[in-house]
């Protein structure tokens, strides 16, 4: 049996080099996703040999495994994995594919597997140069939106710090008001991840950037860095009803990474989960590729 153990913030210090090795591109293999949705998706972790393994649920409870990362012959830990689900009378499914995990699968274990399309889990990743310049036609709107926020607002942006943190927790609950959190079960779960990357902000390495309007704190972001050449935004809000707040604190933030991450040369900003409205907003940023991911459902009693 593999001896998994739940993932709390003591457990980036062996977390985190094993993610460096496998220097995946999914933001599932983040520390900070995974702490973070830890509560609500039952997340566990276990080192098998040189691997990091995390096992979860999805939110109809059905067991599902993270690809392996780490560096080194993947083989012998996904049958572990397979000997895992067989011994907890569950199904062996791996989930948040990538296409080059479908390919290693093909390789080791032909026609063992098959893969289901995840379009909801599909990350968006961006070219950090883009988002930082918004130059040319096709970034038109977003800097027509920028200008006309300049123009109305006496505004500012700062790094998210200790002293300023509250103010921004503040007005996440003034924007989760305003979106009936509580009462949409998909916003509340993301509010208890939100929630404890405020808890653990400097735990985590996270940084973030706000956006005030005269003294008020009406946008904040938070990311940190996913693997050697691409940062991860976790988490954006604005009010919705201030124009052009969502595009500059986005703009900002990603001309703050390029300062300070030279080595940076992508954004992820995660899935859209089905939501239209994200879904368009993300699109209409123009990502430089979209991060594929599947399901893999094991066909057989057990990987020889």
């Amino acid at each position: 049996m593999i001896d998994y153990k739940r993932i709390e913030i003591e457990d980036k210090k062996w977390i985190d080099p094993l993610l460096a090795a496998a220097d995946m591109r999914g933001c599932q293999h983040n520390f900070t996703n995974l702490f973070a949705w830890s509560n609500i998706y039952n997340y566990c972790a276990a080192q098998v040999e040189d691997f990091l393994v995390v096992k979860g649920e999805n939110p109809d409870k059905a067991p599902g495994y993270l690809y392996p990362a780490g560096r080194g012959n993947p083989k012998p830990v996904l049958r572990a994995m397979s000997q895992d689900a067989l011994n907890c009378g569950s199904e062996f499914r791996l989930v948040g594919l990538s296409p080059e995990n479908i390919a290693v699968l093909n390789s080791v274990f032909p026609e063992n597997f098959e893969f289901i399309e995840m379009r909801d889990s599909f990350d968006y990743v961006y070219l950090l140069d883009s988002l930082a310049n918004l130059a040319g036609n096709k970034y038109q709107a977003k800097r027509n939106h920028i200008n006309r926020f300049m123009k109305n607002n006496v505004w500012s942006f700062e790094q998210i710090s200790p002293e300023n943190l509250g103010e921004c927790w503040e007005m996440n609950i003034e924007w989760c008001k305003e979106h009936g959190c509580k009462d949409d079960e998909s916003l509340n779960n993301e509010n208890c991840a939100v929630s404890r990357c405020f808890d653990y902000f400097s735990e985590l390495g996270l940084e973030g950037g706000l956006l005030r309007s005269g003294e008020r704190v009406i946008a904040y972001t938070m990311g940190d860095k996913l693997n050697s050449d691409t940062y991860d935004i976790h988490i954006e809000k604005a009010f919705g009803g201030i124009q052009g707040a969502y595009q500059l604190i986005n703009r900002e933030f990603a001309v703050f990474i390029l300062k300070n991450h030279p080595d940076i040369i992508y954004v992820n900003r995660e899935e859209d989960m089905g939501n239209e409205g994200l879904r368009k907003a993300k699109l209409s940023y123009h990502p430089f590729r979209i991060e594929q991911k599947y399901l893999g459902r094991f066909l057989g009693p057990k990987l020889v």
